[in-house]
């Protein structure tokens, strides 16, 4: 929303949820290639994710792979990166929206709340289902990092497809 009025500029939506594990550990998990293709990118990561480097990552369930372009790295605290969109539903016409990451210590460090904030979004029809597509994304991401790095269990074989 714009300042001066109420009016609707851009979409933006925030999921979070709490990991049983140091912030250290939940932050590897999403900056390690290695980690992040055990429990999301069925297709594999390439790259860690470091300030000013392009990472990739592939979805076996979802065609093509996709470049991730890493614009802050904080550890154990924050990722920021910028991924691939349809033009036509993000703002000013861009070609990608922009994805926060946020790992909080609780308990004393025992565990982490993540947040994820992805913004960029035209309030059109359009900018409206690719966010909400998104957020399922980002919600199904959580609950299956949460399910691996407390258990060993891959959410995501055979859940799209």
């Amino acid at each position: 929303m714009s300042a001066s009025d109420d009016t609707l500029d851009e979409l933006e939506f925030t999921v979070f949820g709490f990991i049983s594990r140091p912030p250290a550990e939940v932050y590897e998990a999403v900056a390690d290639p290695s980690t992040l293709s055990r429990y999301f990118t069925t297709g594999g990561a390439v790259g860690r994710m470091t300030a000013g480097t392009t990472v990739q990552w592939d979805f076996a369930d979802f065609p093509g792979a996709f470049p991730v372009r890493v614009t802050e790295a904080v550890p154990p605290q924050r990722i920021v990166f910028r991924w691939g969109g349809d033009p036509a539903a993000i703002v000013g016409g861009a070609d990608d929206t922009e994805v926060r990451f946020e790992f909080r210590a609780v308990d004393d460090g025992v565990r982490t709340e993540v947040r994820v904030t992805e913004r960029s979004w035209r309030p059109t029809p359009g900018g409206a289902q690719a966010a909400f597509g998104n957020c399922m994304g980002w919600t199904g991401m959580l609950a299956a990092m949460k399910a691996w790095l407390e258990h060993r269990i891959d959410l995501r074989d055979g859940f799209y497809k």
